[in-house]
C-alpha cells in the first residue's frame, strides 16, 4: 500500500530509540541496541577525514566514507525493522532519519515521502540541517567542489534500500559544503538515475584494493599449503595457553613417543592428535579416530584388533580392527578411560610388543602404529580407584599435553567464532552480517562448559535463526542470556538524563523481575547453585558455605536437580 508523509505525524516522538542507549560507565562501553558505539569529539573526525582525503585523494576518500555510511545503515535499518514490527511503513522508515537526528549527525526533516514497499515504488526528498560533515569542511577541510556529506548520503542509500529491498540511491542535489544554501538529498530506484551504473560504483572496494586482497589471499593460500605440507596444522588460536601447548605439540610430533591429551569436554583433543600425525613422518599413512565410549564394551575388543571368523555369535566373517587399518600411522583413542581391563591388557601389549592377536585367533600380527590417547577425566584417580591398569597408565604418559579450555583462551574466542561463521555460511547457503557486538560481548563473558563444540553448536544456531544480510542477536545465540547486573548498566530518561538501571525499572527489586519474569523457585534454587559450583571450582564443600547450606544439604539438591550425577 502506498503512503506518503504527513507533517502532521509526531515526527519527534523516538522514545522507543532513546531506550536502546545504554551507559556500561564502569566498563567503558555505549551500546545502541546489540551495536557498541563511540562518543569521539568531531575534530578527531575532521583531521581523521583530512588525512584520508590527502592519502586516498577526493574519488577514492569519496567511496571509502560512502561505504562507511553504508554499512551503519544496514546495521540500523536491521534495528528499525526489529523496533516497529507492528507499525506502518511510514513509521519504520522514519527511525532512520530519526536515528541520524539521535546520533547527532545531522537534524533531518522530510519534505515528501511517497514509498510502497509491495510494489518496490519509492520517491524521497529531506532536508539536512547542521550535518557534521559541513561543519568539518567549514572549518577544517574549506569549500568543497561538489556535495560533502558522503557518511550521511552512504547512509541513506543502504538504510533504504535495506528497507526497499532493492536497490535506492539518495543523491545530494545540493550542499551547504559546496556553497548552496541548503542540503537537500533526493531519492529514488536506482534504474531512475541516467548515472546509476557509475554511482553505484562508490560502494565497491577500489580496484587496487581489491587486487591487493586477491594477492594477500593467494599469499595466505600459499602459506595454507605450505604448512599443510609440513604437517604444521594445529587449529585456530593465538593466545598465550594454545601456543604453549602447540609449541609441545611441536617437539613431540616427530619422535614414536605416545602421546595423552588431557583436557575437558570440546577442546578440540581430536584436532591436536590430528596435528601430531600431519607434524610427523606418518603423515602419509592413515589417521584413525576411535571413541572408546561409544563401542559397546563386548565389542571394544574386536573393534580395536580384530575378529577371527566363528570368534563369536555373528562372527561370520575375519575382519581386521582399527590398529591394523593404521598400521603404519597414528590411532587416536578418545576417552581411553572407557576400555575394559581386557582391552586394557591388549592395549599394553600392542604398546610393549607392537603385535596383537585379534579375537578368536591363535597366531600374532605385527603393527606400527603410533597412540595417541585422550581422556576429560584423570587417569592417575582411576589408577587409585582401580579403575584402570598403572602399568598401561605409565606407558601412555610418556607425553602428557593438556589443552585449556576455551574460558582460559578467551582471546581464541572471536577467531574460532570467525571460522565457525564461514564454516556455516557455506553450508547452509546463507551470508549474515556476522554477530553483533553485544552478541560478541555476551560470548567473551560467558564461561563455556561445553567449549569450542558448545561454541559451534552455538553459531550453527545463529546462523540458522538470522536471515541473510542481518546481524546475528544474542537472541539468536542464547536462548538463555548470561546475566547481566542491571545496576552496572545507565540509560537515558525521558528527560534525557543518565539513570542506573534497565529502561522502567527504578525501585524494582530482584525479587519483584523474578516473579514479573514468571521464573520459578525451583528455577532460582538451580540457578543459584549452578552460580556457587562455578565460584567454587565444582567443590560441593565450598559452595555449601557460599550458599550458606551444609555440605550434605546442598549435595541432596546438587544430585535431585541433575547438577551433581550420583556416585
Amino acid at each position: 500500500m502506498a503512503v506518503s508523509y504527513k507533517p502532521q505525524l509526531n515526527y519527534t516522538d523516538f522514545k522507543d530509540l532513546t531506550e536502546q542507549i545504554h551507559f556500561h560507565s564502569s566498563e567503558g562501553k555505549i551500546w545502541f541496541g546489540e551495536q557498541r558505539m563511540l562518543l569521539m569529539n568531531l575534530t578527531s573526525l575532521a583531521a581523521f577525514r583530512r588525512e584520508i582525503v590527502n592519502s586516498m585523494g577526493i574519488e577514492r576518500a569519496k567511496g571509502f566514507f560512502l561505504r562507511l555510511g553504508y554499512l551503519s545503515g544496514l546495521k540500523d535499518a536491521e534495528l528499525a525493522r526489529k523496533l516497529r514490527p507492528h507499525c506502518s511503513e511510514l513509521d519504520i522508515f522514519l527511525a532512520g532519519p530519526q536515528l541520524h537526528s539521535l546520533k547527532g549527525m545531522v537534524k533531518v526533516v522530510p519534505l515528501e515521502i511517497d514509498l510502497d514497499q509491495e510494489a518496490g515504488d519509492f520517491y524521497g526528498r529531506l532536508e539536512w540541517i547542521d550535518s557534521w560533515e559541513v561543519e568539518i569542511c567549514k572549518t577544517e577541510l574549506g569549500q568543497m567542489k561538489e556535495p560533502a556529506c558522503w557518511v550521511l548520503l552512504g547512509y541513506a542509500c543502504a538504510y533504504t534500500s535495506s528497507f526497499m529491498g532493492r536497490e535506492i540511491i539518495f543523491r545530494e542535489v545540493s550542499c551547504r559544503g559546496c556553497g548552496d544554501e541548503t542540503c537537500i538529498i533526493e531519492g529514488k530506484p536506482a534504474e531512475e538515475w541516467p548515472d546509476a551504473e557509475e554511482f553505484s560504483r562508490y560502494f565497491k572496494a577500489d580496484p587496487m584494493i581489491e587486487e591487493l586482497y586477491d594477492l594477500q589471499e593467494q599469499l595466505n593460500s600459499l602459506r595454507s599449503t605450505l604448512q599443510r605440507q609440513q604437517g604444521q596444522y594445529y587449529g585456530i588460536g593465538q593466545s598465550a595457553s594454545y601456543n604453549k601447548v602447540c609449541k609441545m605439540i611441536d617437539k613431540a610430533a616427530q619422535g614414536k613417543v605416545s602421546v595423552l591429551l588431557l583436557g575437558e569436554t570440546g577442546v578440540g583433543k581430536e584436532v591436536i592428535a590430528k596435528s601430531v600425525h600431519l607434524r610427523s613422518e606418518r603423515s602419509d599413512d592413515p589417521f584413525i579416530a576411535v571413541n572408546c565410549a561409544a563401542i559397546p564394551p563386548d565389542l571394544i575388543e574386536a573393534e580395536l584388533f580384530g575378529v577371527e571368523k566363528g570368534a563369536y555369535t555373528g562372527a561370520n566373517q575375519s575382519r581386521e580392527g582399527r590398529f591394523e587399518r593404521a598400521d603404519g600411522g597414528t590411532i587416536f583413542l578418545d576417552e581411553v578411560i572407557e576400555l575394559t581391563p581386557r582391552a586394557q591388557a591388549t592395549l599394553l601389549r600392542v604398546l610393549q610388543e607392537s603385535e596383537l592377536e585379534r579375537v578368536g585367533d591363535n597366531r600374532t600380527r605385527k603393527v606400527n602404529v603410533r597412540v595417541i590417547a585422550a581422556t576429560n577425566e584423570s587417569l592417575e584417580q582411576a589408577v587409585e580407584d582401580g579403575r584402570f591398569r598403572a602399568d598401561l597408565f605409565y606407558r601412555l604418559n610418556v607425553f602428557p599435553v593438556h589443552i585449556p579450555p576455551l574460558r582460559d583462551r578467551q582471546e581464541d574466542l572471536p577467531l574460532l567464532a570467525s571460522h565457525f561463521l564461514e564454516k556455516f555460511h557455506a553450508q547452509y547457503d546463507k551470508r549474515t552480517l556476522g554477530l553483533s557486538d553485544k552478541a560478541l560481548e555476551l560470548c567473551m563473558q560467558y564461561r563455556w562448559p561445553g567449549n569450542i563444540r558448545e561454541l559451534e553448536n552455538v553459531i550453527e544456531r545463529g546462523v540458522i535463526l538470522t536471515d541473510n544480510n542481518e546481524t546475528i542477536s544474542q537472541d539468536a545465540l542464547f536462548v538463555t542470556p548470561p546475566h547481566v547486573n542491571p545496576d552496572s548498566v545507565e540509560h537515558i530518561d525521558n528527560d534525557g538524563n543518565m539513570r542506573a538501571g534497565e529502561p522502567g525499572d527504578s525501585g524494582r527489586s530482584w525479587s519483584d523481575q523474578v516473579i514479573k519474569q514468571g521464573i520459578s523457585l525451583d528455577q532460582v534454587e538451580e540457578t543459584l547453585m549452578k552460580q556457587a559450583m562455578e565460584q567454587a571450582n565444582q567443590n560441593v564443600s565450598k559452595a555449601a558455605r557460599l550458599l550458606g547450606l551444609t555440605r550434605p544439604a546442598l549435595a541432596y539438591r546438587l544430585k535431585k536437580s541433575g547438577i551433581l550425577a550420583e556416585d
